[in-house]
């Protein structure tokens, strides 16, 4: 490749900690060495729940009512069934292989949890759910609810039978994603055969990472296991993952937002006095209401 995006950093996953009581996560964005949230703008959180089995129960696990303001949460099911609900009315249940794309934006309540059925059944849950940055223009945009089954996202098939790009945001080639979003930025998963190989292609100046969350990869050559995030420099546009064995990565790249970010706990604001409003709107019940 003529221009070539080279890794920066490949990074291990850390030790996980649960969020309530059913989301065994790894922390990526923004606690692990070198993926602050203005290095990884507009991806300022990543939360992964690698494959852990979780025992049938009766009492759904998860986390209860919360709020959001001043960005989009993206949940990615890959196996189990995650169901939800928000203030805004918006809720149902991701099932695997499904995306929700909610818009926090002005402010929202939200709960999100373990589905019913299978709760009472368990089995292996795996998820990623990404905090999207947006722009100081549209934080005081309306909450609302993009939602997409497994079937409803583009697929884009790779030659010689190597696999799909799995497109949910942004573009792959000449196939555009399902979701829309408030800045440029593409997200999608590669889903390789054996030995397959897929190329991309993000311009030099985009925040671009990935996650291996099925089987291991070389990256440009350079091996990367499962559950392990690749960071990329910002130079270069072209780099290249081959599939070990068959694999499955997401892939995130997006122009960064240049404006200051001032994070404290579930609001995303540009100043210190933005999230002093955040929290009395919060403490005030401008975010609606929705029971636990």
């Amino acid at each position: 490749m003529k221009n070539q995006k080279n890794i920066e950093i490949i990074v291990p996953p850390r030790p996980p900690h649960f969020v309530g009581n059913g989301f065994r996560v790894h922390n990526f964005i923004p606690s692990a060495y070198r993926l602050d949230m203005q290095r990884m703008n507009p991806f300022i959180l990543m939360d992964y729940n690698s494959k852990f089995y979780f025992p049938p129960s009766e009492s759904p696990r998860g986390v209860g009512v919360h709020p959001h303001k001043g960005f989009e949460t993206v949940t990615i099911a890959y196996h189990g069934k995650i169901a939800h609900h928000d203030s805004s009315g918006g809720g149902g249940v991701i099932q695997e292989g499904g995306v929700q794309w909610m818009t926090a934006a002005s402010g929202i309540l939200h709960k999100e949890y373990h589905e019913e059925e299978f709760t009472k059944q368990g089995g292996d849950f795996q998820m990623v759910q990404l905090w999207v940055n947006l722009p100081a223009k549209d934080k005081k945009s309306s909450p609302k609810y993009q939602g997409f089954a497994r079937k409803d996202l583009s697929k884009h098939l790779l030659k010689d039978n190597a696999g799909e790009i799995e497109v949910i945001a942004g573009k792959y080639k000449d196939t555009p994603g399902a979701a829309s979003t408030f800045t440029p930025l593409h997200l999608m998963n590669a889903k390789l055969n054996v030995n397959a190989s897929a190329e991309f292609s993000f311009p030099a100046n985009y925040n671009t990472a990935l996650l291996v969350i099925e089987g291991n990869v070389k990256v440009n050559h350079e091996e990367v296991a499962t559950d392990h995030f690749v960071l990329f420099e910002n130079s270069g546009e072209d780099f290249v993952i081959t599939a070990i064995g068959e694999a499955v990565v997401l892939i995130l790249s997006g122009e960064p937002i240049n404006e200051p970010i001032v994070a404290q706990g579930p609001f995303v604001m540009n100043t210190s006095q933005e999230i002093t409003q955040a929290i009395q709107e919060f403490s005030d019940g401008k975010f609606g209401t929705l029971n636990e």
